[in-house]
């Protein structure tokens, strides 16, 4: 029971970061109809904002329910007192990430530039570990290096998407303030990004494969 409720809670991961990341998709399209009443755009951008916390905090629980699985199922051939130690660590960061939402950190925050930190270390470690693997130096199975790759290619691709959206914010203030330039810099900001989203989508789908066919 205990196995099947863990496997349960990483299969919602995937359904709720993929559903966040359409909500939020769907959305895009409104903020950047100029042909919309300025309100609405302005209240699909919070909408936006609110739902973008669901593939946030699937992101962040998708390390300690992969790593718990692993260990569980002697993937990863270690003592439990490291599961507890990743739920805790996953745990502070999703802490950290909801207290930013919460609280509208600042881009040049010490909160979001501390969360910044933890997403390259995340990233770099992922990327580390997968290589390893798939070199033969851990003897880790072939679909958990695959994934870890591609979970540090989800958190890259993810770190692209905050850059390439910098002036999103700007530029609804822009609007909220009626600037002529503020329908093309939405428009701009939200057309670059979503083809990264949609690379996102296509890791999340070959992650899901690589689990369910495990292949050694």
């Amino acid at each position: 029971m205990a196995d099947a409720l863990l496997l349960l809670l990483h299969v919602l991961i995937l359904v709720y970061w993929l559903g966040g990341d359409l909500g939020a998709f769907v959305a895009s399209y409104l903020i950047a109809d100029p042909t919309r009443d300025r309100a609405a755009r302005l209240g699909a951008a919070g909408l936006l904002g609110d739902v973008d916390m669901a593939p946030r905090t699937a992101l962040i629980l998708a390390f300690p329910t992969g790593f718990t699985l692993a260990v569980a199922r002697g993937w990863l051939a270690l003592e439990p007192v490291w599961i507890v130690a990743a739920w805790a660590a996953g745990l502070v960061w999703l802490g950290l990430a909801w207290r930013i939402h919460l609280k509208h950190a600042a881009p040049t925050s010490g909160l979001r530039r501390f969360d910044l930190g933890l997403r390259w270390t995340a990233a770099a470690l992922l990327g580390a570990g997968g290589l390893a693997g798939l070199a033969g130096a851990t003897g880790w199975p072939l679909f958990l290096n695959l994934k870890l790759l591609i979970l540090a290619a989800c958190v890259l691709t993810g770190l692209l998407v905050r850059r390439l959206t910098a002036d999103l914010g700007p530029a609804l203030g822009a609007l909220a303030a009626g600037q002529a330039d503020a329908d093309a810099r939405i428009a701009r900001s939200l057309a670059v990004t979503r083809p990264a989203v949609l690379l996102i989508w296509l890791l999340l789908l070959a992650a899901a494969l690589l689990g369910l066919w495990k292949p050694l």
